[in-house]
């Protein structure tokens, strides 16, 4: 009897032990009563890593598997386009930027591509051998002007169309997983370790390293729309700037949801809406400044992983947004 009722205790405690850990995380979230996404039919299984306009209704699309895309209709429908590459190689796109008619697309292994005439002929640059780490993140700044960066956290800018490559940061500050650019033009990156991120700032030629927010590995980092950092890491912790100017002060964690995937990305829609991707479809939208989520339904009907939310909100007549994930998946913004 004592040995009947002693493991009926032990039944009770894990059950109630583990009703309330339940309770320590959030594993549900209410679902949006509508989307402001509609899906876009890409015909490709590659992965689509970044996009951009050239004006109102004209853009590009690039990705792995040398994958490239263009849309003259707002992204709506998309064709495939061919580069001039050497056919034996397998070239991963995974920047492009214009400014104008002139757009620049950065490659791995080793590419840079160069137009002035809107896409319609690309010109292949030659890179020196020494480039430390691959090309990773291509931004046009002005007339035949742009800067390159790197894996290696490398920085670089032509003013000749690519001819010419001068170094902007004194020395790489080792390898990254991840690196932003501001629309103002300084820098954040996270090392391949996820264990620290470092800054760039508008007049400094060197990496400024600082210590992660917190013991969990940093998966990616970028700018809010006011300028200040945010900050994706491991276990679906988001953090925001805490004191602005301070890229050391980070408010508490925000963790909307706990259902086994990171967030991958972050991004501020016109109306100033936070949307967070993730993997196996996450998409939540939160309109409160962090304070409350919701699930996207569309998003959340996605059969894979969610890497990118862009938003070009410098137009207000066309405002432009997309959601980029892996296999040929693409949202776009229908408001």
């Amino acid at each position: 009897m004592k040995h009947l009722l002693s493991k009926l205790i032990n039944l009770l405690l894990v059950a109630s032990i583990g009703f309330v850990l339940s309770g320590c995380v959030s594993t549900r979230l209410p679902m949006a009563n509508s989307s402001p996404w509609a899906e876009v039919s890409l015909a490709t299984d590659a992965n689509p890593l970044d996009l951009s306009f050239i004006d109102d209704e004209h853009g590009f699309l690039v990705g792995t598997n040398r994958l490239i895309l263009e849309t003259t209709d707002l992204g709506k429908t998309w064709e495939e386009r061919s580069l001039e590459l050497p056919e034996g190689e397998n070239f991963r796109l995974i920047s492009i930027d214009f400014q104008g008619d002139e757009g620049w697309i950065a490659g791995q292994p080793g590419l840079v591509l160069h137009t002035n005439d809107a896409g319609k002929n690309w010109t292949r640059l030659l890179l020196g051998a020494q480039l430390p780490g691959d090309p990773f993140l291509i931004a046009a700044t002005g007339s035949d002007s742009a800067e390159l960066a790197t894996t290696a956290g490398a920085l670089y800018q032509t003013h000749d169309g690519g001819v010419n490559w001068e170094a902007r940061v004194n020395d790489a500050e080792g390898g990254v997983r991840d690196l932003r650019r501001s629309r103002d033009g300084r820098y954040v990156s996270v090392s391949s370790l996820g264990n620290f991120f470092a800054t760039l700032d508008l007049e400094q030629n060197a990496w400024v390293p600082h210590q992660r927010a917190s013991s969990k590995r940093v998966q990616s980092m970028g700018y809010q729309p006011n300028g200040e950092l945010w900050m994706l890491s491991q276990g679906a912790e988001i953090r925001l700037n805490d004191i602005s100017g301070n890229v050391e002060s980070w408010k508490k964690p925000i963790i909307p949801i706990t259902n086994g995937y990171n967030y991958l990305d972050m991004a501020w829609d016109g109306q100033g809406a936070i949307w967070a991707a993730g993997g196996n479809g996450t998409l939540l939208v939160s309109t409160d400044g962090g304070d409350s989520w919701e699930v996207d339904p569309v998003g959340d009907s996605q059969p894979t992983n969610l890497l990118r939310v862009i938003f070009d909100n410098s137009t207000q007549n066309q405002p432009k947004g997309f959601v980029l994930g892996e296999r040929g998946h693409l949202l776009r913004w229908v408001g």
